[in-house]
């Protein structure tokens, strides 16, 4: 198991709301039960958030979002859907992947 931030970007316009969360990374896929740490920059400012084992995108403000990340390959280049909620979904393609805190 090792430890990787996954930074993604929407592919309808990759210079909004981009993507960054840290997961733990076994045989190519995040492992669970663990909680994931990310943020994502939506609306203008900067939104941190809990991807939890189920999908669940926790922003602690009682919003949530669901994701398939964790039923992915963790590849560059793979995509994956966010829902908004009420209808609406985004699609999200993995563009780095990295160890957390590294420059590289």
């Amino acid at each position: 198991m090792s430890m990787a931030r996954v930074i993604a970007r929407w592919v309808d316009d990759s210079l909004v709301s981009p993507l960054a969360v840290d997961v733990a990374i076994e045989n190519g896929q995040v492992t669970g039960p663990s909680l994931a740490f990310g943020c994502i920059d939506y609306d203008g400012s900067r939104r941190p958030f809990v991807l939890e084992e189920s999908g669940r995108i926790d922003f602690g403000t009682g919003v949530f979002w669901h994701c398939d990340l964790r039923q992915v390959i963790m590849r560059v280049g793979t995509t994956f859907r966010i829902d908004f909620g009420e209808g609406d979904e985004g699609i999200y393609k993995i563009v780095k992947i990295a160890t957390p805190g590294s420059k590289a």
